[in-house]
Formats: structure tokens, C-alpha cells, sequence
């Protein structure tokens, strides 16, 4: 399993290697609530802020960070990676994903879900793809249960957030087997 960066596409939206370029939409697309649930160590508000988070994104190992284009407005509006690939054991994470606020509940979620899903499952052969969320995160868990996602339990004490909480990270997988009638309802949702 090759993972590399690359372009993904459908008619809401596009994900793309995340680059400095982005980082004046970024601006605009985060707010305080953006990062909450994730061990983020510094503020991620100002510009140099966001091209620092930028840069720190570019140079993560074991992961291909894919910045969120509206194609309605041809906007960066969040961000999400390929993390923890496992090239040799055919496995990923979907994750470290954020949108804008007005974006959640939106079809851009199913939609970037789906692009990431159809390119693991059909194009790198993946056996086994993870997703992963604060177990406080209740929204975030509602639109794992949503994409079809297998709960498999919590990660008892997995993080330690910066304000000193130690999170435990519900976990869910798709597998190759589930991929076909998670496509479906992906499209339906999007269609």
C-alpha cells in the first residue's frame, strides 16, 4: 500500500495537499471551537498562527494532510489527513479532521468522507481504515455511527489535552467488507 499525496474530487468538494496557500481561508474558516476536542498545544487563530499549524501539518510523519475546498465557493473550509498509515499492514486513519462551522450538518462531511473512503478502500487496497474522536466528542461520534463506522471501544487515558485532561479516544473501522453499503448511503446522503 503506497500512500502519497494526491488530489481528490466530486462535485461539492475538493480535497487537496494542504499548503501555505491555504492560509488565509483558514483564517477566516476557524473559530474557538475548531480545535476543542483535539491536543492542540498552541492558539491556532492569527495568521502566522495558521501557517505555522500549516507547516506543522506539511511535515507530520506517517500522514498526508488534505486541505477542504468548497467547490460552491472554491474556499478552503477545513482540513483532514491520512494519519497512522500502516503501509505494510494495509491500514490508515481517517483523521485530525475540522470544517467550519457553517459546513457541519452539511453535505461536505459525507461528501469528503466519502472521496477518502472510495480512494482507501479502491485505490490503496486498504484492509482496515480507524476513525477516532474525543469520547466527550458527542457530534463527532454521531457522524462516525453516521458514516456506517463499527464502534469498537475507547482508548482509556490514549491523550493528554493541553489543559491536562487525559482523553480517552473512542475508536470505530471500516472494513472492506462494510465498504459497498457505506458507499451507498455516502452517495445517497450526497446526492
Amino acid at each position: 500500500m503506497a500512500v502519497a499525496p494526491v488530489t481528490l474530487s466530486n462535485t461539492i468538494v475538493t480535497l487537496e495537499p494542504i499548503a501555505l496557500t491555504h492560509a488565509d481561508d483558514f483564517v477566516d474558516a476557524m473559530d474557538d471551537s475548531v480545535f476543542a476536542y483535539m491536543p492542540m498545544r498552541s492558539s491556532v487563530r492569527t495568521k502566522n498562527e495558521v501557517r505555522r499549524y500549516i507547516e506543522f501539518q506539511m511535515a507530520r510523519p506517517s500522514t498526508i494532510v488534505f486541505t477542504v475546498i468548497d467547490n460552491a465557493t472554491n474556499r478552503a473550509i477545513g482540513s483532514t489527513s491520512y494519519m497512522n498509515i500502516r503501509p505494510d499492514h494495509h491500514g490508515l486513519e481517517i483523521g485530525s479532521t475540522w470544517i467550519t462551522t457553517p459546513a457541519r450538518g452539511t453535505k461536505i462531511n459525507p461528501a469528503m468522507k466519502h472521496l477518502m473512503l472510495k480512494h482507501a478502500f479502491e485505490e490503496l487496497n486498504a484492509i482496515r481504515v480507524e476513525l477516532k474522536t474525543d469520547a466527550r466528542n458527542a457530534q463527532s461520534r454521531a457522524a462516525i455511527l453516521k458514516l456506517g463506522a463499527e464502534f469498537e471501544g475507547i482508548l482509556r487515558n490514549h491523550i493528554i489535552m493541553p489543559d491536562g485532561h487525559l482523553r480517552g479516544s473512542a475508536t470505530y473501522s471500516i472494513t472492506p467488507d462494510q465498504w459497498p453499503a457505506i458507499s451507498e448511503q455516502l452517495l445517497e446522503r450526497i446526492g
